[in-house]
Formats: C-alpha cells, sequence, structure tokens
C-alpha cells in the first residue's frame, strides 16, 4: 500500500463527509481523497467545500483508489457491491465499510471474492470530531492497511480495534447507539429542571453544560467514574437522595436491558442484510 493511498468514499453523505473534512483538517492531501454521490449539485457542492475530486462514477473513483470506503445505507449495499466488483483487486484494495448490520462475509460473497476488509462502526459525534469507533479486520489486511483505517478513523475522533467481528455488534450498542442515551438523558434533565421552574433555556445551557462538564473530568480524571461519582455524592446530602432515587428505579439494570436489546437488534440486521 502506497505511504499516502487514494481513498474514495463511495457515498457521500454525514459521516462520510465528517471523515473527509476531518481528514483534510488533519493534513491528508486532498488531492488523494474523492467522493461518489448520486446527486451532482451536492458533489459539486462538496468539491467547492473541500477541494476534493468528486463523481457519480463509481467505477472510475474505484480504478483509481487504494483504499475504497463504502458509507451507502445498509439496504443498498448488496446492489452497490455488485455493481463495483469488476473494478476491485484483492491484490490492490482495502474494504472499509462503515454500514451497521453489513458482515464482511455477505461483502465477500457480493464481490464474487476474498478481499481485505474493515468494518467500522461510527458514531454521530464524528460530525463535530469527537467520534468513537470500534474497527475489526479480517485476515487478509495487512498492517498497512490496518493504519490506514485508524488513519481515517481517528482524523473524528476515537478508533479502537476489536477482536472478532461480532465485536462490532456490542460496539453498535455501546458507542454506535450511545449518544442517543445521553440525549435521552439531557431530554429528561431539562424536562425535570423546567417542572423545578426554570426557563427552558436556562435548564438547557445548565443541562448541556454540566454534560460536557463531567464527561472532561471522566476523561481527564485518574479516578474511575464510579470513584468520581461517590466523590460528589455526600452523605444525607442532595446528589445521594437523587442517586438513590436512581437505584430504586434500578437505573443500572435499565441500562444493561437496553444495550442488550441493541445488541439484539445490531445481530438481526446483520442476518437481515447477509448476502
Amino acid at each position: 500500500m502506497p505511504q499516502t493511498p487514494h481513498i474514495a468514499f463511495i457515498g457521500a453523505g454525514n459521516m462520510a463527509q465528517a471523515i473527509i473534512k476531518g481528514m483534510l483538517a488533519a493534513g491528508y492531501p486532498p488531492n488523494k481523497i474523492c467522493a461518489s454521490g448520486r446527486t451532482q449539485a451536492k458533489l459539486d457542492q462538496l468539491t467547492a467545500d473541500t477541494g476534493i475530486h468528486t463523481s457519480i462514477d463509481n467505477l472510475s473513483l474505484c480504478d483509481q483508489a487504494d483504499v475504497i470506503v463504502l458509507g451507502v445505507k445498509p439496504h443498498m449495499m448488496g446492489d452497490l457491491v455488485k455493481s463495483i466488483a469488476p473494478a476491485i483487486d484483492p491484490s490492490k484494495h482495502l474494504i472499509v465499510s462503515v454500514a451497521a448490520g453489513i458482515l464482511a462475509g455477505s461483502i465477500d460473497s457480493w464481490l464474487g471474492q476474498t478481499t481485505p476488509i474493515v468494518r467500522c462502526m461510527p458514531n454521530t459525534p464524528s460530525l463535530v470530531g469527537k467520534g468513537a469507533a470500534g474497527l475489526f479486520a479480517t485476515t487478509g489486511v495487512s498492517s498497512a492497511q490496518k493504519h490506514t483505517a485508524s488513519t481515517i478513523m481517528q482524523s473524528v475522533g476515537l478508533a479502537l480495534w476489536v477482536e472478532t467481528e461480532a465485536h462490532i455488534d456490542a460496539v453498535t450498542a455501546v458507542s454506535g447507539s450511545g449518544p442517543a442515551y445521553y440525549f435521552l438523558m439531557m431530554e429528561a434533565m431539562i424536562a425535570g429542571a423546567e417542572e423545578l421552574g426554570l426557563s427552558n433555556d436556562v435548564a438547557q445551557q445548565l443541562v448541556l453544560q454540566t454534560a460536557v462538564g463531567a464527561a472532561q473530568m471522566a476523561q481527564e480524571s485518574q479516578q474511575t467514574p464510579a470513584q468520581l461519582r461517590l466523590a460528589v455524592t455526600s452523605p444525607k446530602g442532595t446528589t445521594e437522595q437523587a442517586i438513590d432515587t436512581f437505584n430504586k428505579g434500578d437505573f443500572s439494570q435499565l441500562c444493561s436491558q437496553a444495550m442488550a436489546a441493541a445488541h439484539h437488534r445490531s445481530k438481526e440486521l446483520a442476518n437481515l442484510y447477509k448476502a
């Protein structure tokens, strides 16, 4: 693989654009990135915004590329992969899939040949450079190709490798769907603050800043989240009363059940879109 591989994004939606802009911000040369899509006007705007080459011709982009990032919706993946199969060379290309529920074996089946594949499960905070992604590599992926996949995903946040493809379902339940869990908590706290008499504007600002502060403390502290929680929970204080209420509602068990449900659905989707 070249030192600076040519990367083609097939599908130029929000996630692909976030990754592209993150790579450019990190110094990746725009002449080494290209993207395709179905709407010429949107591609023209992407070129104007980023300076990368865009096209509606998937095959020509694949011919030029060393790495092909598949960023279309899961239900579109089968037809797309079959359409680009004639341009794929397993001795040259690395396929990177960011589509939920699409197994590496399905991509191989649609291509008609075994190809180096990396599956990624990014999340929506990638759009603001604070993403968290899990990555899995099939046996044919070289160390250089793994490095390239890491470079792509680290441009928009944290990227961690998992040992088995089944772990991608767990990543989906933790960080893929995880932002929505926090948004739900924020919604509930804002509503609760309004019930206590605060305006929506004040409630929203306080809740969002509290979430940002708590996350930053957890990242920067040498203490675990459990230790940080205990440090702020004074005996017979206000925080203890709130935590006791959460515990009476079995908050931890509810979180566990919710993540198990997301994990189960991720496996169902893999079977639904299986080749």
